[in-house]
């Protein structure tokens, strides 16, 4: 897998505004926000379920990130999901490093993303309460 997901009991915006409550506590801000379901339906006339991208990022594990491997800003921001489900539930889904940093052959870059991995999931676990 290439994501680390959480279901939770709320609507879409209150998933959101706990997702970036629970990423502002780790240090994450976030810097772009994609209403996927708004761009389609006004680009193409799609109509989907609420659909949500967020480009989540560290300053200093950013910073950190690309003094090792400076096109790493080609994997950056990290994104966050949040989707409606058919069922009418929320779920959250955030990128896992671990397989995105799978395409830096570099030892400091795997040890990165064990490290960005872990925050992630105590961000994940926040969200299921």
């Amino acid at each position: 897998m290439y994501g680390i997901h959480v279901s939770v009991d709320c609507d879409m915006a209150e998933a959101e505004q706990r997702a970036v409550a629970a990423l502002k506590a780790e240090g994450f801000g976030v810097l772009t926000e994609i209403d996927v379901k708004a761009v389609l339906k006004k680009k193409i006339d799609v109509d989907r379920r609420p659909y949500k991208i967020l480009g989540a990022c560290n300053p200093v594990l950013a910073n950190k990130a690309l003094q090792a491997e400076p096109d790493l800003g080609l994997l950056l921001p990290c994104n966050v999901v949040i989707r409606e489900e058919e069922d009418g539930s929320t779920t959250i889904a955030i990128v896992d490093p671990a397989a995105m940093f799978t395409v830096v052959d570099k030892p400091e870059m795997a040890e990165m993303a064990d490290e960005v991995r872990e925050i992630f999931e105590r961000i994940m676990s926040s969200l299921k309460g």
